[in-house]
């Protein structure tokens, strides 16, 4: 992975805080709290749990206080892994198992996960249909998918690329899920739920 030469400067630290500050505030991210995201699906205490673009571990940190399975914290950024990785361990927490890569070539095993979770994250990847073909084959027969996403408006310009939820649906039943649920806890949000 090819590493910026500024990001361990002061410019690359203050963008990495500012990345952080944003990832772990609810209000900004228009999210809803991971705890309630998480009982959404019906959850084994067994369970192993995958955070797809885990960030901070804004998901990942909570998922695990819930289960005892295994939480894998999926995330191109190594320095965000790291992030997620000293956090768990001053809580003292040890089911979270960071893995870098991307969710369009994930590196765990077929049928590894019973849920899979992806917040305000599929926006950001170049082929949504390989990346849910890839969160599929991950997922063991039953599994869930859960996917949270900002609304896309009229309005919205390239800087800021959202996907519409009629879209999102009809890509997930394209990848072979089968959708249980769709939410909108606000104008601005969507909740996908779907079953493998």
């Amino acid at each position: 992975m090819d590493v910026d030469k500024n990001e361990y400067g002061p410019e690359g630290m203050a963008h990495f805080a500012k990345k952080v500050e944003f990832l772990d505030n609810p209000e900004k991210r228009g999210d809803i709290p991971p705890e309630q995201l998480l009982r959404m699906v019906p959850l084994d205490k067994k369970d192993n749990i995958l955070d797809l673009g885990a960030g901070t571990g804004y998901i990942t940190i909570p998922a695990a206080k819930m289960v005892e399975g295994m939480v894998y914290a999926l995330d191109i950024d190594a320095k965000m892994l790291d992030f997620v990785h000293t956090k768990a361990k001053k809580e003292n927490i040890t089911n979270i198992k960071t893995v870098e890569g991307s969710i369009n070539n994930i590196p765990l095993l077929t049928h590894s996960v019973n849920i899979a979770l992806a917040s305000i994250v599929l926006h950001e990847v170049k082929d949504l249909s390989a990346s849910l073909k890839e969160v599929k084959r991950v997922l063991k027969p039953g599994g869930y998918f859960v996917c949270v996403e900002f609304e896309k408006k009229e309005e919205d310009s390239d800087n800021h690329p959202r996907i519409s939820s009629s879209l999102m649906e009809q890509e997930i039943k394209k990848a072979g899920f089968r959708v249980i649920q769709q939410l909108q806890p606000t104008d601005d949000l969507y909740i996908i739920i779907a079953n493998r």
